[in-house]
């Protein structure tokens, strides 16, 4: 990133870099396959690496990005404006199953995808009890994440 960015929080820097750099044009085929990558993911990952790489990967597949790096980061962003998706690490600062619920209470309708590599059937059903749409077991399959996240955005439709 420029140094004269270095002012703007994460998720607003990479929003910029990826509308800049992606020509949505070339994903509008069809009326429906345009909707879903225009569709805007809050990625929330305090592990920059796993940040950088998802968002690079959804990015590159045509979506818009909003970034957080912690759950107070994330929630404020949801309170600003309520993305399409949410795309959650669980154990980070300010994370857990109270933050799900949090996120759930400013965007009931929202789908919430978290992921963790700290998780057992125990937390995953907290988690769900708690708000998210579903839940994954890091290390994730970023194929598989992807497949989830269009079928939840075409279930929005």
């Amino acid at each position: 990133m420029h140094k004269k960015n270095a002012h703007f929080p994460a998720w607003q820097r990479r929003h910029a870099l990826c509308d800049s750099t992606v020509d949505m044009d070339v994903f509008a085929t069809t009326n429906a396959m345009a909707t879903h990558k225009k569709a805007v993911i809050l990625i929330v990952e305090d592990d920059r690496d796993m940040r950088s790489l998802l968002c690079d990967e959804f990015c590159s597949a045509g979506y818009q990005l909003r970034e957080a790096e912690d759950g107070h980061e994330a929630f404020l962003a949801v309170l600003q404006s309520v993305p399409d998706v949410i795309l959650t690490d669980l154990r980070m600062p300010a994370g857990g199953a109270d933050y799900i619920s949090r996120l759930r209470t400013v965007a009931p309708c929202c789908p919430i995808v978290v992921m963790t590599a700290y998780g057992d059937a125990r937390s995953e059903t907290e988690v769900l009890q708690a708000g998210a749409t579903t839940y994954f077991a890091k290390p994730v399959r970023i194929s598989e994440l992807k497949t989830r996240i269009e079928e939840l955005l075409t279930d929005r439709t």
